[in-house]
């Protein structure tokens, strides 16, 4: 098995390279690097994403061991150590000819799943003769597992979160990643969001008047059309009245800088503000039946008779992509 995620600094030492790998190829202002290298150092340069990763990866060998699948796990990285062709080239000296690729994203989108895939291969050119076939894990955005996880999550945000003290149980707002709608338009992300965000709502017993599907952390110019609205936009249309509102991050599978930042920071504050209690409700990371859905992504491939369990109305994703799935930008600037 190969885990595949983002990587992050660990240590202010790493936080200006790291960035610079990120937005490698794109016409980024210095002015604009320098404010998010700021959002880091605020955390001592370290994200939390790879401490995550680490966990997820030991979290993985114990449940396929206990599962009887003797696999060995790998880790890499698209922007940090380790380095997705590092990881690759130790897989072929260790004399892997095939792998599953696990990678830290569940919904379709060009960063999430087409800009991974192309990563992959790009590894294994890196590496060249000997390199493992790598075949990528489907998208599991509706899979049971992930929905429930969300679920439980939530009901525990609920019950912190309370009702105000006057019978008015708290709002709702699900937060993904936004993206330029250029993007959106051509993948199911925003698609498989809603779908995914109506689905744990509903098993955490919330009515459609108290949820909203909300964006955040969008990085690109002022004038290109990203989804929205934000999330600190969003905190300040809640209805009049609300006391407490729960931020639930089901874009992502564990805590990023976008998460610790753009929401337990920038967020909370804008919700303080307006005098709202705010809850955050947790990632996935490590939770039982989180790492128990990747072994059964790895048991669907292994055993093609095998079902492909979904909730809701979009059914399982394909094991394979189409070639054309999820296109990138036309262009960089």
């Amino acid at each position: 098995m190969l885990v595949v995620s983002f990587g992050g600094p660990e240590g202010p030492a790493d936080v200006e390279p790291f960035l610079r790998r990120v937005l490698r190829g794109r016409d980024v202002p210095e002015a604009r690097l320098a404010e998010v290298a700021e959002h880091y150092h605020r955390f001592g340069g370290v994200s939390p994403i790879n401490g995550h990763s680490r966990a997820l990866v030991a979290a993985l060998r114990a449940e396929l061991a206990s599962s009887g699948l003797a696999l060995p796990v790998y880790w890499g990285n698209r922007n940090w150590a380790p380095l997705l062709a590092d990881e690759v080239g130790r897989m072929r000296d260790d004399g892997v000819r095939r792998a599953l690729a696990f990678v830290t994203s569940a919904y379709a989108s060009y960063s999430g799943c087409r800009q991974y895939l192309d990563d992959i291969q790009a590894a294994r050119a890196e590496v060249g003769p000997g390199a493992p076939v790598i075949d990528k894990l489907r998208l599991f955005h509706n899979h049971p597992g992930f929905v429930q996880t969300w679920v439980a999550s939530l009901r525990d945000a609920l019950d912190e979160a309370g009702d105000g003290g006057d019978g008015r149980p708290a709002q709702v707002l699900f937060c993904a990643h936004s993206i330029p709608r250029s993007l959106a338009a051509t993948s199911a992300y925003e698609e498989q969001l809603t779908d995914t965000a109506g689905l744990v709502a509903a098993g955490a017993g919330v009515p459609g008047s108290r949820w909203r599907l909300v964006w955040q952390s969008r990085s690109g110019p002022p004038g290109q059309p990203w989804l929205e609205p934000d999330v600190v936009d969003a905190i300040g249309d809640l209805p009049a009245g609300t006391r407490s509102v729960v931020l639930a991050p089901i874009g992502f599978v564990s805590d990023h800088m976008e998460v610790v930042y753009d929401l337990d920071t920038v967020a909370a504050e804008a919700g303080r503000a307006r005098g709202l209690r705010v809850v955050r409700a947790a990632t996935p990371g490590t939770a039982p039946g989180f790492v128990a859905m990747v072994r059964e992504l790895v048991t669907e491939r292994l055993e093609p008779a095998s079902p492909r369990r979904s909730w809701g109305r979009l059914g399982p994703a394909p094991d394979r992509c189409d070639p054309g799935c999820c296109p990138g930008p036309a262009s960089r600037p």
